[in-house]
């Protein structure tokens, strides 16, 4: 028998911007698609500051992952996608400071685009449940 797939959003997650959902779960397995610092209350981009759109994001990862049975722990690998590398020092910075002493694998890439114009970093997640 094949493994169930479950994809949703949550209520309350950002809003999404295409056809995908925020979450796909496999057993154990979680993989959170592409986010940006959007604040979920608002919809917007709370700064064009790379370090709080960092924060924002990753509190949005802490919150979703929270309705799978995860946390920020529990995260197997990020991937980072920054509109400009010279953020990278201002992107880490941010991401220790919510991330704290956890370090899962990470890529980092510069990405041309991203899909809105005030995006200054986007990232996705692969994480497992805290029971699993």
């Amino acid at each position: 028998m094949a493994p169930h797939v479950e994809t949703f959003t949550p209520e309350g997650s950002p809003a999404l911007i295409g056809p995908y959902s925020h979450i796909a779960k496999v057993g154990d397995n979680i993989t959170i698609g592409g986010l940006g610092g959007v604040d979920p209350q608002t919809g917007t981009v709370p700064s064009d500051d790379v370090y709080a759109q960092t924060v924002q994001l990753l509190r949005n990862f802490e919150a979703l992952l929270k309705t799978v049975g995860s946390d920020l722990d529990h995260i197997v690998h990020i991937q980072v996608f920054l509109a400009d590398m010279d953020d990278f020092d201002r992107m880490n910075e941010a991401y220790i400071s919510v991330i704290e002493t956890h370090r899962p694998a990470r890529t980092v890439i510069a990405a041309k685009e991203l899909p809105k114009p005030t995006f200054k970093v986007l990232m996705n997640l692969t994480a497992v449940t805290a029971d699993g």
